[in-house]
């Protein structure tokens, strides 16, 4: 090494340790979960900051409550061991081709394929079948819902929200 890089080495800060979280008694584990259900939202957020080594996320607290729950029996019993996390990560490789923005879409959030979807615009009913690839209408492949909803009215539409498959609870 030269002189330059042993300075350069010797100036850079080293990486802050990793958080020590304790390993949790199988005897706590369930009180600690029921009392969970009971905990407010600050208590939820100090338990996080305690088992998990970082901030919580800002999601709710049905969130908050399951990923502690999660987090408390896999400090009890483990978590999943290295091969399974290894299988499942090749899983998700075939399944979505190593795409970032295809794990992101829920995979139950597209209709089955042969679900026919439909939706009465300025007095016409208009029919929409859901294919493996694509959509099906008036005999035409479309790539997407929202240019089918372009066809049909004309102007930008999300496609999901104008066959009323986003934007209601439940939907």
């Amino acid at each position: 090494m030269t002189r330059r890089s042993i300075n350069k080495a010797q100036r850079q800060d080293p990486a802050p340790p990793a958080p020590t979280v304790p390993k949790i008694p199988p005897a706590q584990v369930l009180p600690r979960l029921a009392a969970l259900q009971t905990a407010t939202a600050a208590e939820l957020k100090d338990q996080w900051r305690a088992l998990f080594g970082k901030e919580p996320p800002p999601f709710n607290r049905p969130y908050l409550v399951s990923r502690l729950a999660y987090r408390i029996q896999e400090l009890a019993y483990g978590g999943l061991k290295p091969e399974t996390r290894a299988r499942l990560e090749a899983l998700g490789e075939q399944l979505d081709g190593g795409n970032v923005v295809l794990r992101r879409v829920r995979a139950d959030s597209r209709p089955l394929p042969g679900t026919r979807l439909v939706r009465e615009y300025d007095g016409v009913q208009h029919v929409v079948t859901v294919r493996a690839d694509d959509f099906e209408y008036e005999g035409r492949p479309y790539r997407s819902l929202s240019a089918i909803a372009r066809h049909i009215t004309g102007t930008r539409w999300n496609g999901w929200t104008f066959f009323g498959l986003k934007g209601r609870p439940g939907a």
